[in-house]
């Protein structure tokens, strides 16, 4: 509607205030004792944890060992509250489009950590610019901790098949590559990426199928109820057993959906976004998906 991207196109001029009102549906909050809290409820009704701290593109790399350094504080915190999650990194939040040697170094900073607690990281997947230099840095890490590093596909980028049939040596029986498999967020070229809603959900099943064959363990990130019913036909197509996957969604995002997976015996774990990039994040997923917009509307006539 015109009037959902005209208050998309509006909402980075509006008081930091009037867009809270949208955003704390969908971020945890502004300090990592918020993520804690949201954390250990989502625990206590059954679901697993992804904890993210919000940021991205930095420009200058004094900030990486800033972000690195409150990452590692991250990790000590969940770890020590008990929470049953791990954890996600976007690389550009560590410099990798200024000095992706030092990056990198970061990146492997924080991944150490986690394995320390037998835990794991999630390398996120950013725009097409960053794609080679991601996967080249999950290569890195999987070489070292093979059981404590997965990485991020896109099923609307038109490379992500042949992707995954590239990576296929990092796959061992004994600990399989882990991926995340979601549509995908940014804006890119037709060249490159699918535009059409079901072309890109028939790649994104046809990914999911290629990685059920090849053992590959599937966290499958997807707030669309065709995809989800997609997802359980090749679950029972190829017998995978429920340890071998699991659904992924936001947090605030289809709670209906979410609550159906969890009746139906699946396993849910809920991306946990937080921190004081939290403008800059709700402003670019109202873009992604204008369509958000009527909560803002809605979030004006609710108290708290």
């Amino acid at each position: 509607m015109l009037l959902n991207r005209m208050i998309a196109a509006m909402l980075p001029l509006m008081p930091k205030s009037f867009v809270w009102l949208f955003s704390k549906r969908y971020i945890a909050g502004k300090t990592i004792e918020d993520a804690v809290n949201v954390s250990k409820q989502l625990n206590e009704e059954g679901m697993m944890v992804t904890v993210d701290l919000l940021g991205e593109f930095i420009t200058e790399l004094e900030q990486a060992e800033a972000n690195k350094n409150e990452y590692l504080n991250i990790i000590e915190t969940i770890q020590q509250a008990g929470i049953d999650g791990n954890y996600s990194l976007k690389p550009t939040m560590f410099g990798l489009l200024i000095d992706k040697d030092a990056a990198y170094r970061y990146i492997r900073e924080i991944v150490a950590k986690a394995a320390s607690y037998n835990n794991f990281v999630r390398v996120d997947m950013e725009d097409s610019q960053c794609v080679d230099m991601e996967i080249a840095i999950f290569r890195k890490l999987k070489a070292e901790f093979p059981k404590n590093v997965g990485l991020v596909l896109q099923a609307y980028l038109k490379r992500t098949n042949n992707d995954i049939r590239e990576m296929l040596d990092l796959q061992t029986e004994d600990v399989p590559v882990n991926y995340r498999l979601c549509k995908g967020i940014y804006v890119e070229s037709e060249k490159i990426a699918y535009k059409k809603y079901e072309t890109i959900n028939k790649h994104f099943l046809e990914d999911l199928e290629l990685m059920f064959q090849k053992g590959i363990y599937a966290a499958i990130a997807t707030h669309d109820k065709p995809l989800v019913e997609g997802a359980y036909k090749l679950i029972e197509k190829y017998q995978v057993p429920k340890e071998k996957y699991e659904f992924q969604m936001l947090y605030g995002v289809t709670p209906g959906l979410r609550k159906s997976i969890l009746e139906d015996g699946h396993r849910m774990r809920i991306y946990v976004p937080f921190g004081e990039q939290w403008f800059a994040y709700s402003t670019r997923r109202l873009k992604e998906n204008p369509g958000m917009a009527m909560d803002i509307i809605k979030a004006l006539f609710v108290r708290g």
